[in-house]
């Protein structure tokens, strides 16, 4: 299987769940992207190393793992997020100590925030990306045109749209408009969630 390179696209604020957020991956040279929700220890060690200016008083356990790497000469290659069960992604680290390979299971949230601090590129499957990945429409990128959503009206829409009852009674013609309608308005958390409910049905 190919692999395609991704690159973090940024992070989102929860509208939904107290305490989670939306990291959004890119396809490296197409037009897809890969929502994940994450918790929020994750996003903020992520954010931090992203940005790079900050540092934290103490070190982050991504901060210590890196340093323990650095002093036992351990390199992380690459991270490749090889799989997706219900919604959940699962994730290897694939380091490199003396020549010698090893592949180390890890949940993608931490297998990002430790590629970040390595400099370590990220891939996943083409099958995960057809599966799980939401296309960005050029003319919605590039629009400037039309007005942005009302924050509390989209706050509205994403809590009745979540709903499993909600969902149930949509058609996959409905869940798809809505899917791109939500890509429209970098709502990434909730494309991620109706891109989950497709998936179920197809």
């Amino acid at each position: 299987m190919s692999l395609i390179k991704l690159t973090i696209k940024g992070i989102s604020y929860s509208q939904t769940q107290t305490g989670a957020y939306a990291l959004v991956l890119s396809e490296l040279d197409g037009d897809r992207t890969l929502p994940i929700i994450i918790g929020a220890f994750e996003a903020q060690s992520i954010a931090i190393a992203l940005e790079k200016e900050i540092r934290p008083p103490r070190p982050l356990t991504h901060d210590l793992f890196k340093t323990f790497a650095d002093r036992y000469l351990i390199n992380i290659k690459q991270v490749i997020i090889h799989k997706l069960v219900d919604g959940v992604f699962f994730s290897s680290l694939i380091s490199e100590k003396d020549g010698v390979e090893e592949i180390i299971d890890a949940r993608t949230s931490d297998a990002i925030a430790i590629a970040v601090r390595f400099k370590a590129p990220i891939y996943t499957y083409k099958n995960i990306l057809d599966k799980a990945g939401i296309y960005l429409k050029v003319e919605e990128e590039l629009s400037m045109d039309e007005p942005e959503m009302d924050t509390d009206d989209l706050m509205a829409e994403i809590i009745s749209e979540t709903s499993e009852e909600a969902k149930e009674q949509k058609s996959l013609k409905e869940l798809y408009t809505e899917l791109d309608a939500a890509v429209a308005n970098e709502n990434y958390e909730l494309a991620a969630k109706l891109r989950d409910e497709i998936s179920k049905r197809s």
